[in-house]
């Protein structure tokens, strides 16, 4: 057994697991100049979010929405008859872009002088992780290390059945085959993002969520809008609906669905679950430190990531919700500025959220849901966006964007987008949270015209009626 830097060469910093937490954490603190060494399973950096999750998802959701375009340039003028699907040359381009991301991260490492140790890492005790590779063990030995092993998809026992037709989120994304009938469980983003991709490529696609409405931690005027139009690409969505079984029956699945209006068992050519994700915390030798796991899986973490070991930290899905790669890796850089005897805390303001789908959901900050069972008085601004010029030229009149002020002062406590682009535009109402602005500031803000991005500025106007284009009351 050696050490990737010789016998018992300690290093400052061991980063266990390279994704979007993972990979920015090693790169900031070998930019500082510590002696780093990142540790994951992969033959280079990205994690499950560049090989498995985000990237690949967001390609495919990208092949979503052009089908859908192409469909409703008929409304312009423009026939481009009905687009055919080469399934190997779509997995083909699928993989050239996680390709080029992961490899361009493996260039950028090297460059970085991070050393790059290839396995499947375990902490042996407070400063050393053993990592197997192909039955190759080496050793690790560090002043401080920071667990960054994310998260894989959860899957409740009664649906747990192994069959090439049961999928969950990885397996979707493989793109075997195109089913005839899909039955997505679960409404949230993942279950909506995928079952999107799938009904844009052929698929029958039916959502079963358990809860009285999908995306359940959004507002629901932003869900609504998406609804609308999911309502036209899915062929069903059933609501307070459970699948309490799974058969795989050889050339079908058999679910049993149960809900306030349906209770019957139907066929699918193929299920995925999408039901949630469970922290990666679990094998990685954990106990033979002072490490410290709640009830739910999570690595708890002070402010500043740092465990109950003193020497290890922990970021990212690993330690806690939100699980969102931004939020990993503003967790990552709070860690190694701790470690390097910075004044440093994770402690945002906002953390926006999108839901990749078509239309997009994004929001950040206070939600309207929030202010109610939290019993904070708020006022909302809303700007629908059949208002919006930019909207209207690529006939997309479908948007909603609101503001969550707090009254009196007006200061902007969150921020909900439901339309085209809504992931690009949320960052501009995350700085303003960040930043204490008021409904006055994004007012008074010159905006381009004619944007998208407008609709942030003229939601504040409507607070003092004058926006140009929509009358509103004050909400409250």
């Amino acid at each position: 057994m050696t050490s990737p830097g010789g016998p018992e060469q300690r290093i400052q910093v061991a980063v266990l697991g390279a994704g979007p937490g993972g990979y920015p954490a090693a790169f900031l603190a070998a930019e500082m100049g510590m002696d780093v060494t990142l540790v994951d399973a992969e033959e280079n950096p990205g994690g499950v979010c560049l090989y498995r999750g985000c990237i690949p998802s967001k390609a495919l959701l990208h092949v979503a929405r052009l089908m859908y375009e192409v469909e409703e340039a008929g409304e312009m003028g423009l026939q481009f008859g009905t687009p055919y699907v080469d399934l190997d040359q779509l997995r083909d381009w699928k993989r050239r872009v996680v390709a080029k991301l992961t490899s361009g991260l493996g260039t950028i490492s090297r460059a970085r002088k991070v050393r790059f140790v290839r396995g499947r890492g375990r902490f042996v005790d407070e400063h050393t992780i053993r990592v197997a590779n192909d039955g190759e063990l080496s050793e690790v030995v560090f002043d401080y290390a920071i667990v960054a092993t994310g998260s894989s998809p959860a899957i409740p026992g009664p649906l747990r059945v192994e069959s090439p037709r049961i999928w969950d989120s990885t397996a979707a994304l493989e793109l075997r085959e195109i089913p005839q009938r899909l039955l997505v469980i679960g409404g949230g983003y993942i279950g909506l993002e995928m079952g999107s991709v799938y009904a844009a490529l052929g698929s029958e696609v039916t959502v079963v969520e358990m809860t009285a409405g999908l995306l359940p931690g959004a507002d629901r005027d932003l869900v609504d809008v998406l609804r609308k139009r999911l309502d036209g690409q899915f062929l069903e969505v059933l609501l307070n609906t459970t699948v309490t079984g799974l058969e795989d029956t050889g050339g079908e699945v058999k679910a049993a669905l149960a809900g306030a209006t349906i209770a019957e068992t139907r066929s699918y050519d193929a299920v995925l679950v999408a039901v949630g994700r469970r922290p990666n915390s679990g094998d990685l030798g954990l106990e033979q430190t002072k490490v410290q796991i709640d009830d739910r899986g999570f690595i708890r973490t002070d402010a500043q990531r740092r465990t109950a070991e003193p020497s290890i930290f922990a970021i990212g899905d690993v330690a806690g919700e939100p699980m969102l790669a931004h939020k990993a890796t503003h967790e990552g850089r709070s860690a190694v500025e701790a470690i390097a005897g910075e004044p440093s805390a994770f402690d945002p303001a906002a953390i926006p959220a999108v839901v990749f789908t078509d239309p997009e959901l994004a929001w950040c900050g206070l939600t309207e849901n929030d202010a109610r069972e939290r019993r904070i008085d708020v006022e909302v601004a809303r700007f629908p966006w059949a208002a919006s010029g930019r909207a209207t030229t690529f006939e997309r009149n479908d948007g909603l964007t609101k503001l969550v002020l707090e009254p009196g002062t007006q200061r902007v406590l969150g921020a909900g987008i439901a339309g085209v682009n809504a992931g690009e535009l949320i960052a501009e109402a995350t700085l303003a949270i960040e930043l204490g602005a008021r409904a006055d500031d994004l007012r008074l803000t010159i905006h381009a015209h004619p944007t998208l991005s407008e609709t942030l500025m003229e939601a504040a106007e409507t607070l003092f009626g004058t926006s140009p284009h929509y009358i509103a009351r004050r909400r409250r």
